[in-house]
């Protein structure tokens, strides 16, 4: 299922969400204009590599092990990859940009961003595999809007064999059924040593972060409300 448009109402326009898409269309095209040799060595150096973190934490470096899991953020794999990750921040990453604030948000996006990265690295220890891309900060804005707009209907793109439909599903399904697909692939994988492909744990981390850090945020300011 793909998301095309979330029916959540807003007030503001998503500044920080268009400039965080703006900011991976522009990197990424710089990714392709480099030669293939330097372009592997970009995302080698600025991918998150779990053995290498675990390899500058022993020795005391945590520049360099933390570094990357930022730097990450904003690399792709490729055309598509970049499509399906700027498309799902373009969906639900303005409604909840409109709910926190601004700047509230971009801290949130990045620190789930950065937890989905730490969760990954925990999930794949020792793997040599370097891993790219938005997806687990764009997890955590998931799990935040599912926190915030659980009634909200999206707009859906379902296939059905060759057949493609619309259908508007509440985002508890839609979003549920997606964490749903991260979970079970997510323990498919454990015990696997250099799994490439998807980061489902990042995925699944990031996703639980958001919806954990909204969570708490909401209910902190329902009780200042109710305390004044």
């Amino acid at each position: 299922m793909i998301p095309l448009k979330s029916e959540a109402p807003r007030r503001s326009l998503g500044i920080v969400n268009g400039l965080l898409i703006a900011a991976n269309i522009v990197i990424f095209l710089y990714q392709l204009s480099l030669p293939p040799r330097a372009g592997q060595a970009l995302v080698a150096s600025l991918g998150v590599v779990p053995a290498s973190t675990g390899r500058f934490l022993t020795h005391g470096n945590l520049p360099a092990a933390v570094v990357p899991i930022f730097t990450s953020m904003f690399l792709h794999g490729g055309f598509l990859h970049l499509l399906g990750n700027m498309l799902f921040l373009w969906v639900f990453g303005g409604n909840v940009e409109d709910r926190m604030g601004h700047a509230r948000y971009l801290g949130f996006y990045v620190l789930c961003g950065f937890g989905a990265g730490v969760v990954h690295i925990l999930a794949n220890w020792g793997s040599t595999v370097p891993t790219i891309g938005a997806s687990g900060a764009i997890s955590g804005v998931m799990g935040a809007y599912l926190v915030l707009f659980p009634r909200s209907k999206i707009l859906t793109l379902v296939p059905l064999l060759i057949f493609f439909f619309t259908v508007r599903l509440p985002a508890v399904l839609m979003i549920g059924y997606w964490f749903l697909i991260q979970f079970l692939s997510g323990l498919s994988t454990l015990g696997e040593a250099n799994q490439g492909g998807v980061a489902w744990w990042a995925h699944i981390g990031g996703f639980l972060l958001g919806a954990v850090l909204v969570w708490r945020l909401r209910q902190g300011r329902q009780y200042h409300y109710y305390g004044t």
